[in-house]
């Protein structure tokens, strides 16, 4: 993925010092150096707190409707943009990979993966009132904290406060739809370690028997865990994130199919333009035509929008 990630994937240095930013809408928006309107891609975490306003949020080829106390994690690569941003007012919270690097602790993985790069979730959690104004008081905390860069502990404080803001929004927050994880069951944490692990292996791995082994559990017992925990299959898992990554090469680089291919472990181009359309629907060559993706219209740039705050 060398080819791709050099576009976008740099390392973060934050103009602070500590790679943690919070700023607010939709002041951020207006004054962007790019269109938020049109598609773009992050090379870092963010969380988008909109407390005011109502839209449409697209998050990697889907819409989702935006209202107030809606609560977005977008990972690094995710392509997303807003229908508008004049009328939305909330929090950015903006943090650079080295910030989020996983850390020892089942529990640590448990909060970053059951809201970050969960590709087969929806993105957001809904809230209300009462932990709105908890979630407030350590935004405010966050903002203070961040203007003490290179101090004492700053990073530190900064983690522990975004630990207590991911645990709020997990005990509280809620997701259409969606079957919440328990930390405490062994099934939900095998299911969090796999979809980690998919994250970081599917251009790589691409059966089940090499996850099952990865994560030294049987296939049966897998399967059980991933149908019972996202109601797919560990292969149509494994496919979903293989081909929405295919799909943000397809329409946002201008690289070969057969580039994409190799990029994405197939070695026969002919296979994974087949594999492409059973699971999209579309030829590679007719998604990347395409006038619309779901309600939006596309920048033809053939390469990816980067948007790089931090860096």
């Amino acid at each position: 993925m060398d080819k791709l990630y050099r576009m976008y994937k740099t390392v973060c240095e934050a103009p602070s010092g500590n790679g943690f930013r919070v700023e607010h809408m939709p002041q951020f928006l207006l004054t962007s150096d790019i269109d938020d309107s049109a598609p773009h891609i992050h090379s870092f975490y963010e969380i988008l707190w909109f407390q005011e306003g109502t839209g449409t949020h697209t998050v990697d080829f889907i819409d989702y409707e935006v209202k107030p106390g809606t609560i977005f994690f977008l990972s690094p690569g995710q392509i997303h943009h807003f229908d508008h941003s004049k009328d939305y007012k909330g929090i950015a919270i903006k943090m650079c990979t080295d910030f989020m690097k996983d850390e020892d602790g089942i529990n640590n993985l448990f909060l970053k993966y059951n809201v970050f790069h969960t590709f087969d979730t929806i993105p957001c959690y809904n809230i209300d009132d009462k932990t709105s104004e908890i979630l407030k008081a350590l935004v405010l905390e966050m903002e203070a904290e961040a203007q003490h860069s290179g101090e004492f502990g700053n990073i530190d404080i900064l983690k522990s406060l975004l630990r207590i803001f991911l645990v709020k929004i997990q005990r509280y927050g809620m997701q259409e739809g969606e079957l919440r994880l328990d930390n405490l069951k062994p099934m939900h944490m095998l299911f969090i370690q796999f979809r980690r692990l998919v994250e970081q292996e599917y251009t790589h791995l691409h059966t089940v028997q090499e996850y099952a082994d990865a994560l030294n559990v049987a296939v049966r017992t897998l399967n059980k865990c991933v149908n019972e925990c996202s109601h797919k299959s560990p292969l149509a898992f494994i496919m979903d994130r293989v081909m929405l990554e295919a799909k943000r090469m397809v329409r946002y680089t201008n690289m070969m199919f057969k580039e994409i291919a190799f990029e994405l472990g197939y070695d026969d181009p002919s296979y994974f333009v087949k594999l492409f359309k059973r699971q999209t629907g579309y030829l590679p060559s007719d998604f990347r035509e395409l006038e619309e993706v779901t309600h939006c219209k596309i920048e033809k740039s053939g390469t990816y929008l980067l948007k790089q705050e931090l860096n």
